[in-house]
């Protein structure tokens, strides 16, 4: 059975830091690309970072350059996303997800796997 399951979520202060995690059971993540999304209540889920595991490509949305970074564990299958000076925008529940092919996109019907969310709460 493919599970997605995110962890690392909490509370913090603005300008705080937190670490997401994604680990992932049932399949490898080579060939597939690891997205991050993010959502808040009465607005659509919108992408903000993904990987592609196999050659290690990136994206990131415009307003978490610089401040958030995605990476990879191969031999524990799992992504991160490292998101420091955190701003209450920011807040959001974040969900990691996953499909086959090595394209950089965030575009929620490309991803065929999808974990059940963590908790990002940025108080100001």
């Amino acid at each position: 059975e493919v599970q997605l399951v995110e962890s690392g979520g909490g509370l913090v202060q603005a300008g705080g830091s937190l670490r997401l995690s994604c680990a992932a059971s049932g399949f490898s993540f080579d060939g597939y690309t690891i997205g991050w999304f993010r959502q808040v209540p009465g607005k659509e889920r919108e992408g903000v970072s993904c990987i592609s595991v196999s050659d290690g490509n990136t994206y990131y949305k415009d307003s978490v350059k610089g401040r958030f970074t995605i990476s990879s564990d191969n031999a524990k299958n799992t992504v991160y996303l490292q998101m420091n000076s955190l701003k209450a925008e920011d807040t959001a529940v974040y969900y990691c997800a996953a499909f086959r092919g090595r394209i950089v996109v965030v575009i929620t019907s490309f991803y065929e796997y999808w974990g059940q969310g963590t908790q990002v709460t940025v108080s100001s």
